[in-house]
């Protein structure tokens, strides 16, 4: 055993830990579909009910350390919080601390790692596409604005009045989020960020660039990018945006904060 201690068949580059809302279907499939060889990922969840309130992403929040435990057993190299909403509408460092005491691993939030995206990228306004009710909608723009970022504009799919739209989200084709996007998009925006880690907007990441002639970001991109840089591994990533393929330098909890 002392010989393959440092071995995982499924991550002998590094084992990156997940946490999810229950509800959420996207995160762990588009984190695998990013993933290098070598990188493996492992998820929790974090029981989610109800409509999209301020006392249900308390709740999740207070779900997190239950799944942080469960990661401590897998002796995972670094835990993200994968919620983006969840990680602005609760206080952001609390959580995550709480996360890497408990996994006993540097631990990071979606939200926090757009931020740290949109650092490494030089974006100073960002225009933005949600799926979210205006509540969160409202938070997200101070949350980008408390970090020093221009919201130029703000689109929301108003989905979260129940639990069952809330599950309706990871259900939004990627056709849809494109178009979203473009009618999001400002002449003087410097990138387009598509928020919500339960959106299927990877596929459609590569077009937009394109298109657009911008940087886009998602939380799931930003998030699994984030990690990566986080261990310290430059792997350049094709086909998911100019996050993954050109921002390779490492980077630190500096990244995050205010």
């Amino acid at each position: 055993m002392k010989a393959v201690s440092l071995y995982a068949p499924y991550g002998w580059k590094a084992k990156i830990g997940l946490i999810v809302p229950s509800t959420n279907t996207i995160n762990e499939p588009e984190f695998w579909r990013m993933a290098p060889e070598g990188v493996g990922v492992f998820t929790a969840r974090a029981m989610l009910l109800g409509s999209m309130t301020q006392e249900s992403y308390v709740a999740m929040a207070e779900a997190t350390r239950s799944a942080a435990d469960q990661l401590a057993t897998a002796e995972v190299d670094i835990v993200a919080y994968g919620c983006t909403s969840g990680s602005f509408m609760c206080p952001m460092s609390e959580i995550v601390g709480d996360i890497g005491k408990r996994a006993g691993a540097p631990a990071l939030a979606a939200s926090g790692a757009v931020v740290a995206a949109l650092r490494a990228l030089g974006v100073r306004s960002v225009a933005v596409a949600t799926p979210y009710v205006q509540l969160v909608n409202r938070r997200e723009r101070e949350f980008l604005e408390e970090y020093g970022f221009r919201v130029s504009s703000l689109h929301g799919l108003e989905l979260g009045e129940t639990q069952e739209e809330r599950r309706a989200i990871g259900r939004v084709p990627p056709e849809a989020l494109y178009r979203l996007a473009r009618q999001a998009d400002r002449p003087e925006a410097d990138a387009v960020f598509i928020s919500c880690t339960n959106l299927a907007s990877l596929g459609v990441v590569a077009a937009l660039e394109r298109d657009l002639g911008k940087p886009v970001i998602t939380s799931n991109q930003a998030c699994f990018w984030a990690c990566l840089r986080r261990l310290g591994l430059n792997d350049a990533i094709g086909g998911h945006g100019r996050l993954l393929e050109s921002c390779l330098a490492p980077i630190d909890d500096a990244a995050f904060e205010v």
